[in-house]
């Protein structure tokens, strides 16, 4: 794999500490700023919702800027709005710099996704978005877990500026390793017209893939939004145990996207029709064992194999579905995935008050899972195999 696509997982890795870091610093945000912790979830949504508006918004006005212009503008527009996040002592603000934060997010992703697959043959496809993902899987596994440990230390408010630190050396690695020239320009698809582009998105089978990954991704994001509160409240660990829980999750996803990177390109329907049911049996698990320290260490590293290999898989599939859109189709995936992730927490909200207490973001992942399985099902025989057959891809 190319230098710069591990440049561009670097900055993935700042935006992923970012994104997922709030999973261990609920609790005390809304302490110190005076809400609950439900309301403090609703920070994870701020910033789901501005990246599924930001994503084909980003994306379309900078379709036609240079890579390493668009690349790095967001970058540091992500920096701005962390350095004001930690500084404010308004929720209201905080929310604001969340969705601000995401609309960078977004436009970086839309752009990293499109550029990620032009440094490769188009047959490794599947493995480069795999490396820009281990920057996401690897937040998990130390930028998170680290951001809770100096979060417990330091309060909530170093991690926001632990954060802002980390888009130094990714801006740095971008200005250095990425073109300068009008990236989306290069092969004349750029001046595809905008409108032929989001006609895309009339395809059903686009549509389909995309609502598959925002499922995935809703009962990702519902549950692990709210695991503070299961490894806390549930199983009675203490809070230091919250952190062990996020490596172990964050590990099992490097592991998942590492092997559906290599299963994605040609072997997709594999990964759906394994993965999809077992995500779901997982989940129900999850929630009848939570109880349970040994049961909830276990299936957290599972569940995270299994969500990141089946959601970068559909991530692969939005790539290809809109292969008619290649300026735009990053945003579509980024939105996609990220429907889920402001739909999850919302979700996973409501049942916090409901008789299942903490364990009800748990049973509504399960449902999540459910209807994309059923989905899954539905498009195999709405779509049978001869189509399937000359893709090679097998769904």
């Amino acid at each position: 794999m190319p230098l710069p696509l591990y440049l561009l997982a670097m900055a993935v890795f700042a935006m992923g500490t970012s994104e997922f870091m709030l999973a261990g610093l609920l609790p005390d945000i809304a302490a110190d700023l005076g809400v609950t912790v439900g309301a403090a979830g609703l920070l994870t949504s701020a910033f789901a919702i501005g990246m599924v508006v930001g994503a084909p918004l980003m994306a379309g006005l900078a379709r036609n800027w240079p890579r390493r212009s668009s690349l790095l503008g967001f970058v540091l527009a992500f920096l701005a709005a962390h350095v004001v996040g930690a500084a404010t002592s308004d929720f209201s603000v905080l929310f604001a710099t969340r969705v601000v934060a995401a609309l960078a997010n977004a436009g970086f992703l839309a752009v990293a996704l499109t550029t990620a697959t032009t440094l490769v043959s188009p047959d490794r496809r599947g493995r480069a978005l795999a490396v820009l993902l281990s920057g996401t899987t690897i937040a998990t596994i130390a930028g998170v877990p680290g951001g809770a440990v100096l979060g417990t230390i330091l309060g909530w408010r170093a991690t926001f500026w632990a954060v802002a630190a980390l888009c130094l050396p990714a801006a740095v690695g971008i200005i250095r390793g990425i073109s300068a020239r009008p990236g989306q320009n290069d092969d004349g698809v750029g001046r595809l017209a905008l409108r032929s582009e989001l006609a895309q998105l009339g395809r059903p089978r686009l549509v389909l893939v995309m609502l598959l990954g925002a499922l995935v991704n809703a009962a990702t994001f519902g549950s692990f939004t709210f695991l503070a509160p299961i490894v806390t409240d549930t199983a009675g660990l203490g809070e230091w145990w919250i952190s062990v829980v996020l490596v172990l999750f964050g590990v099992g996803s490097l592991i998942g996207v590492t092997i559906a990177g290599r299963l994605s390109d040609q072997r997709p329907g594999l990964v759906v029709a394994v993965g999809g049911p077992l995500l779901l049996v997982g989940w129900l698990a999850l929630a009848l064992l939570a109880t349970s320290p040994a049961a909830l260490l276990v299936l957290v590293f599972v569940q995270g194999a299994l969500s990141f290999a089946l959601g970068s898989t559909l991530i692969t599939r939005v790539l290809y579905e809109a292969a008619g859109a290649p300026t735009m189709a990053g945003s579509y995936a980024t939105a996609a995935l990220n429907v889920g992730a402001a739909v999850g927490p919302l979700i996973a909200a409501t049942t916090l008050s409901t008789t299942a207490g903490a364990r009800g973001p748990l049973w509504a992942s399960a449902v999540l899972v459910a209807v994309a399985v059923a989905l899954a099902s539905w498009r195999h025989h709405r779509w049978p195999g001869r189509r399937r057959a000359r893709q090679g891809c097998g769904f």
